[in-house]
């Protein structure tokens, strides 16, 4: 966009304007006394201290506390590769969420680079100054390797948003819809619409929450993913051996032939006709944002509960429901990273804040509402200690 088509009228850039956020203080420093503690020469004593037991760090800086948000630019809301400058006003908006709902600082790291190597070299780097790393709106498939790679080299946890963050919430409503519809997890048919980050990361949750893999057909660009398809290699082929067990061809249309549950995280466009084909008494979450791959009053016609991402619908799948808490949950336990199980445990949560409540208009909380980054967290830390990945 160029500075010809900025509106200064629009509230929308006057929000924006200077940035969202700014570094404060947390002690006083009205007197020579406060320098002298804050600064030199008292500052000197707390680095000595940590120089001889590196542990007392989390108690005698902010990094117990403080996360860094990390993109490359390169898959950006729904815009793309824009690169990191265009980024940095999304990850300026992760920030203030991480501190508005979760009560923990982060710091936006965009990055000029989206070389694998340099991404991990520089997060690794920096991860001293943090308790954790946020990766953000990086695109698949250099997104797994650039997270596998931190969580192997880093003692801190490492949790990319747009693959764990949706796939908790997706779990949580789903759970919530079965239970509305007196159904179980493990005997719904699920198509997953999209083999990309989000995809390929709500395919692995459901599973971890008791969906039956077998039962699960995940679909890309090309169609269904199944063995029978040449070509495959990396977390596709790892999804054809652990989905599709009837070895299912052809396209959305015939993923969704009597499904139960439709997973849209693609972007694209799936037809009517296709959705008509569901088993009835469905669900559908289409999630792309901010145009569904299924208008939301067109799914409503054939299935029996429905969810987007967009905020202006009922049941908004939100990763704020998800990565406060998460990250509040392991700092708290001071976590050397993130499992499954904390990831269930978030899910199981987010879906017990409403389960007493529920209605096929909903199914999971507001991403406004108090109760869900507390519960979040609490669930996260002790399940944390139970996998043992907790210090505190």
């Amino acid at each position: 966009m160029s500075s010809s088509t900025v509106d200064p009228a629009d509230p929308v850039f006057q929000l924006h304007r200077g940035g969202k956020m700014a570094v404060v203080s947390t002690v006083p420093l009205t007197s020579r006394d406060d320098l002298s503690l804050a600064y030199t020469p008292g500052v000197a004593r707390v680095c000595e201290a940590i120089a001889a037991d590196p542990s007392l760090a989390h108690d005698y800086t902010w990094a117990s506390r403080a996360v860094a948000v990390v993109t490359d630019g390169s898959a950006v809301l729904g815009l793309g590769n824009i690169g990191p400058s265009a980024a940095l006003p999304v990850m300026e908006g992760k920030a203030v969420l991480f501190k508005q709902f979760g009560g923990v600082d982060a710091v936006p790291v965009c990055l000029a680079t989206q070389n694998v190597d340099e991404i991990v070299a520089v997060v690794t780097a920096l991860a001293p100054s943090f308790g954790g790393i946020n990766l953000e709106d990086i695109s698949a498939p250099r997104c797994f390797e650039v997270e596998r790679r931190l969580d192997e080299a880093l003692d801190i946890p490492v949790f990319h948003d747009d693959q764990h963050g949706t796939a908790i919430v997706v779990l949580a409503a789903l759970r919530n819809a079965a239970t509305l519809l007196n159904r179980k997890l493990g005997d719904l048919r699920v198509a997953v619409s999209g083999a990309g980050a989000a995809g390929v990361a709500v395919t692995r949750m459901l599973v971890a929450g008791g969906v039956d893999p077998e039962r699960v057909v995940v679909c890309d660009s090309q169609g269904i993913i199944c063995r029978q398809r040449a070509g495959l290699a990396g977390t596709k082929a790892e999804l054809a051996d652990l989905t599709n067990a009837d070895g299912r061809q052809g396209d959305v249309t015939e993923a969704l032939r009597d499904a139960d549950v439709l997973i849209g995280v693609s972007g694209g466009r799936i037809p009517e006709r296709a959705v008509a084909g569901m088993a009835p008494g469905g669900i559908v979450f289409a999630l792309a944002n901010p145009t569904p791959e299924v208008d939301p009053e067109v799914a409503a016609r054939h299935v029996a509960v429905v969810a987007t991402g967009r905020s202006d619908y009922p049941n908004q799948i939100n990763n704020v429901l998800a990565f406060p808490g998460v990250f509040r949950g392991a700092l708290d336990a001071r976590a050397s990273r993130i499992t499954d199980a904390m990831k269930v445990a978030a899910a199981d949560a987010i879906a017990s804040v409403v389960a007493e409540t529920l209605t096929p208009e909903a199914i999971v909380p507001s991403p406004l509402d108090p109760r869900v980054a507390p519960a979040v967290a609490d669930a996260v830390a002790e399940a944390a200690r139970r996998d043992g990945v907790a210090r505190a």
